[in-house]
């Protein structure tokens, strides 16, 4: 190769170097602020590059001049000594090149540092709290904040947006339940409890205040001992104190709440009235891992089989028994507000190891046994109903429930009559106990229709997992098909914990369109990857500073299967509209959760929530409702000093850090965990410790 090819092939691949780290440098700049140190560095090895492409290029000009004339007298013979100097020139440019990458690896090195959630932060606002506080570790706060306004913009004559700063609600809101308002559930029929389901406010009843904490608000008993004891001023209800004192509900203790695990049909405590069932039926051997409480009380009932490893979804509707509901997530229980009425349950088919009714007051024989058919819809193949209070012993109880032994007699004979329509088994009757099995498939529940003009009939082909805004049907949910009488319909589940990360039946069976086994797993190492990530950014996580935590968009469960080793639950959502519907699959992982529009106010009480993750839940309402109420219900039910993670585009995150400037929140937006690059960002907020001024109450 002639001398000035050379030259002119290492002019082109320096420029190309020249123009790829340019390049580089404004992708830089994307994930970070442009004036961080780490930065500077890279720019300085910029400058360094820039003087050596320019000197370079002088002398290699001048070097190819004189090689050129040299060349002519002695016969086209470069010397030795340009030889070297065009080796020398290489050399130095490959050195500055070196030095450019190796500091640019250090600014990239030192940017993706995770900030963390220090308790000692001087942003908390009440002190000696445990609040888990923002503040970067490790670098001051102005370089943690990732900035994402232009900076550099024409001057233009705009008035600057003001920030909306949204004012405290009157403290009569302070247990605002917007979907189970008893004012506006009046303006609906009582017939089959009508008025107790969901009504929503329309868009003209909507609030734009912050719902208040009572006044003297503390923060809750850490689990396990909140199972036990919550604080009195922040549910300040002694009703059911005294209505349910012969049966130890709950006992009003000097500043505290009291539970002593009592209920109508266990007076000698929730563990011993388990102790009875599992005496019938196995609860110890991860067979039953998740159940169902209608008519939960305080959930003492699933309060006690925590320590079975079954998580129980209780439910409960705004009624007298004045929140009963809130007493349950205030001790660290799941439980959401909801009633047996004509909708049915917002669970997908399937979803429960075991349902259970202990004196729940639901006419489980009329309507056609419409309440029954419901939960044998969410009942798996093979699982348990039981029943304990009217009608079952009533020989022994009739008395004291004041009924006749003829009404009780004849109650019962229904509920029989409809279990067996339904193809159960009755599996055992003892003393105050009794249990039904559903079969593990229809196969000879279909036959026998065939035969005999059975009713209920087998419903036509429907979407048997919708639960959200359906009415129910006097008709049985069909089982998947299968081909031999022993086969269970749907697939057999793993026992507790296997369950967890087994690839679903529903994912293995090519049910769901798009997902499979490589899929599912891809998706458990993506999230156990990204709750290391936030064990980084937020201390208190494993430390058991949280209890109650939500997943607004759950996808498969792969966030909640992350934290089980934790002493955590996850009350997993998945968005009524996804195009996806994965709830069943979060069921059969041993996991529980429920349908939900988030255009809407979710089914619980102010201030029941310890940690709130939304995972691209913006992006999927943005276009459909104003993401402000979705943060001003998220507010409601974030207890003070609580946690908000929110993953989502940098668009969309600047947006959501806009309104939430104006609610009480300290947040800041953090990098993803792969780094700087991905435009995926994280928002970490934490809600302010305030109470409601009493002077406000109406």
């Amino acid at each position: 190769m002639r001398i000035d090819e050379s030259i002119f092939i290492s002019l082109y691949d320096l420029r190309f170097v020249f123009d790829l780290c340019l390049s580089e440098a404004k992708r830089f700049r994307v994930g970070i602020n442009f004036y961080s140190i780490d930065t500077l560095f890279f720019s300085f090895c910029l400058f360094l590059l820039w003087s050596c492409l320019t000197f370079n290029c002088f002398f290699s000009l001048v070097d190819f001049y004189l090689t050129g004339l040299m060349a002519r007298d002695n016969n086209g013979s470069p010397k030795i000594h340009q030889l070297d100097s065009n080796r020398w020139s290489v050399t130095y440019v490959l050195v500055v090149v070196g030095l450019c990458i190796t500091f640019y690896i250090l600014g990239a090195w030192q940017n993706t540092t995770p900030p963390t959630l220090d308790p000692t932060s001087n942003l908390a606002t009440n002190a000696g709290c445990d609040c888990p506080c923002l503040r970067p570790s490790g670098s001051s706060s102005s370089n943690a904040v990732l900035d994402f306004d232009a900076h550099h913009e024409s001057n233009l004559n705009v008035t600057p947006a003001t920030i909306d700063k949204f004012p405290p609600c009157d403290l009569n809101f302070s247990e605002y339940t917007p979907c189970h308002d008893r004012t506006r559930g009046r303006r609906f029929e009582r017939a089959m409890l009508v008025y107790r389901e969901r009504h929503c406010p329309g868009n003209d009843e909507l609030i734009r205040c912050l719902i208040p904490a009572p006044p003297k608000y503390k923060t809750p008993f850490k689990w396990p001992q909140s199972r036990d004891y919550a604080w009195y001023d922040n549910i300040p209800h002694k009703e059911l104190s005294i209505e349910k004192a012969v049966q130890n509900w709950i006992q009003v203790d000097g500043d505290r709440f009291r539970f002593p695990g009592g209920g109508t049909m266990f007076p000698r405590g929730a563990d011993a009235y388990i102790d009875d069932i599992n005496a019938l039926i196995s609860l110890t051997d991860g067979s039953i891992r998740t159940a169902i409480d209608t008519g939960c009380g305080v959930a003492s009932w699933g309060a006690y089989l925590l320590r079975r490893d079954i998580v129980t979804m209780s439910f409960a509707p705004r009624d007298t028994h004045e929140a009963q509901v809130q007493f349950a997530l205030e001790r660290g229980v799941p439980a959401m507000i909801g009633v047996m009425a004509t909708q049915r349950l917002p669970y997908p088919a399937r979803a429960f190891d075991m349902a259970h009714c202990s004196r729940c007051l639901i006419p489980w024989h009329a309507f056609d046994g419409l309440y029954l058919i419901e939960v044998d819809r969410v009942l798996r193949p093979g699982g348990f109903w039981i029943l304990s209070g009217p009608p079952i012993h009533w020989k022994k109880y009739y008395q004291g429930w004041e009924r006749t032994q003829e009404d009780l007699k004849n109650e019962q004979d229904s509920i029989e009559e409809v279990a067996k329509r339904l193809c159960w088994k009755k599996y055992i009757e003892k003393e105050d106990l009794a249990i039904w099995q559903k079969p593990f498939n229809h196969m000879e529940c279909i036959e026998s229709r065939k035969m005999y003009e059975t009713t209920p009939p087998i419903c036509k082909k429907d979407n048997a997992d919708a639960g959200w805004y359906k009415k129910m049907e006097t008709c049985i949910t069909p089982l998947p098909e299968v081909s031999s009488p022993d086969e269970v319909a749907g697939g057999v589940l793993e026992k507790w914990p296997e369950r967890a990360f087994a690839v679903p039946p529903r994912i293995s069976g090519g049910t769901i369109p798009g997902l499979d086994s490589r899929k599912f797993e891809e998706d458990n190492a993506m999230w156990k990857e990204r709750v290391t990530h936030y064990k980084k950014i937020i201390l208190p996580l494993p430390k058991g500073r949280y209890r109650n935590v939500m997943d607004m968009n759950a996808n498969l469960g792969g966030f909640a299967a992350a934290l089980v080793k934790y002493p955590v639950w996850v009350m997993n959502v998945v968005p009524a509209s996804s195009n996806q519907d994965t709830l069943g699959v979060i069921y059969e992982r041993g996991f529980i959760g429920t349908y939900q529009d988030w255009c809407e106010a979710f089914s619980t009480y102010p201030r029941t929530y310890d940690l709130i993750h939304a995972d691209g839940v913006f992006s999927i309402y943005q276009d459909r409702c104003d993401i402000t109420y979705i943060l001003l219900e998220m507010d409601r039910i974030l207890r003070p000093e609580g946690t908000v993670i929110v993953r989502d585009t940098v668009e969309v995150l600047t947006k959501v850090q806009a309104i939430t400037d104006g609610m009480r929140w300290n947040n800041q937006i953090i990098d993803h965990e792969s780094g700087p690059f991905n435009p995926e960002k994280i928002l970490v907020a934490v809600k302010t410790y305030w109470t409601a001024d009493p002077s406000t109450q109406q």
